[in-house]
């Protein structure tokens, strides 16, 4: 019956990406899945698709009570693990629904607000199926939503920007901040633009956003460019977390770099993993 379980997978997979941002810890939760779906009395199943998902998710839920002081203890700022895809193949995800912004907006609900908007919001399950696999009722679960809505709708991207305009924007940064042209930087940036370094302690990086287009080329001014990481390193376009992005090959590293686009031609974020605990599965150059 492995067949039937990897059928599943890949939804046990997204799902479990989304709730705890990490690819790595997504295949973990699937292959968890499929153990415990191993050890089930089938013939009890009604729906294998519906007992997977609330296996996943119930799964995912454990993890992130488990890691709740870890996260707590992280040092700097807290990026999800990218999500790595190739340039010449179609897209697997929606890129709003994969993006940095939108799962950092997931980091700010609870774990039930999280599965039950994911669940219900994202992955089409009705509230019947929400709070069965919850365990909760269908009233708590509808209240849960409407909080983890309102929560989503203040911080996750407010414009929709297709994949052609996202490109333009992620190359043209990538030329100017390889031409150390600071002038075309700051033209390229939101006002409120948001730089985000994670590298977790792990290695160098920023222990704070750097806030609007002012700090942040400050910053890039500030270093001088002395180790400028679009110059010098090999750079290789790729998908990251949904929009055109960049790994770049450094002696220290790789650094993945993502872009979310935002209103009126300029970039609403930039997000870099330098963490190499997170960039484990970025293969060499």
């Amino acid at each position: 019956m492995s067949g039937d379980f990897e059928a599943h997978r890949p939804r046990l997979v997204r799902l479990a990406y989304r709730m705890l941002g990490g690819v790595a810890e997504a295949e973990d939760v699937a292959q968890d899945a499929w153990l415990r779906w191993q050890g089930a009395d089938r013939v009890q199943v009604a729906d294998p698709a519906a007992w997977l998902v609330r296996t996943a998710t119930r799964l995912c839920l454990d993890r992130l009570r488990a890691a709740k002081t870890r996260r707590e203890a992280y040092r700097g700022p807290w990026l999800p693990e990218p999500l790595i895809e190739d340039l010449a193949e179609d897209p697997l995800e929606r890129a709003e629904e994969v993006s940095v912004a939108f799962l950092l907006a997931l980091e700010r609900l609870s774990p039930l607000e999280r599965a039950v908007f994911l669940l219900h919001d994202v992955f089409d399950a009705d509230f019947s199926a929400v709070a069965e696999t919850l365990g909760r009722s269908e009233a708590a679960c509808r209240q849960l939503a409407v909080r983890a809505r309102d929560h989503v709708r203040d911080t996750r991207p407010r414009f929709s920007v297709g994949q052609e305009e996202a490109a333009r924007l992620a190359l043209a940064f990538m030329a100017a901040a390889r031409d150390n042209d600071l002038e075309g930087l700051r033209n390229l940036l939101a006002e409120d633009a948001v730089l985000i370094t994670d590298g977790g302690g792990k290695r160098s990086a920023a222990l704070r956003p750097m806030v609007g287009r002012d700090d942040i080329l400050a910053l890039f001014q500030g270093l001088r460019w002395r180790s400028n990481w679009l110059a010098t390193p090999s750079v290789r376009l790729v998908r990251v977390n949904g929009y055109l992005g960049a790994i770049l090959d450094t002696e220290g590293g790789p650094i993945t770099v993502a872009f979310q686009p935002g209103d009126g031609g300029r970039l609403a974020a930039i997000y870099m993993v330098v963490n190499p605990e997170k960039l484990g599965r970025v293969a060499p150059a």
